[in-house]
């Protein structure tokens, strides 16, 4: 059982190093807003791959103020949220079996 709890426990980590990184290219993302970046570069179309597929759900909703897309604002605290409660179910989870 100790094997599983560790196992589960690394993948909490794991799950949270996910989110870092998400959090971490969205940052990236708005900073691309503020400038002009070219939009054939690689890295620009690969932080765009990125999150785009976790803005869209947020693009859908009535969030501009003033001409400010305050969709990764919202974005940021949803993924927070569902970072803590993935991690903690599964450090819950690991606890109860090791």
């Amino acid at each position: 059982m100790f094997v599983l709890a560790e196992l589960i426990r690394s993948m909490a980590l794991l799950v949270s190093l996910v989110f870092n990184i998400l959090y971490f290219v969205l940052v990236i993302r708005i900073l691309l807003s503020w400038v002009n970046p070219d939009p054939y570069n690689e890295i620009v179309q690969m932080i765009y791959r990125v999150s785009d597929p976790v803005l869209a759900p947020f693009r859908r909703l009535p969030l501009q103020m003033g001409g400010v897309d305050l969709s990764p604002i919202v974005a940021f605290i949803v993924l927070s949220v569902l970072r803590n409660f993935i991690v903690n179910v599964l450090y819950q989870l690991a606890r109860s079996i090791g």
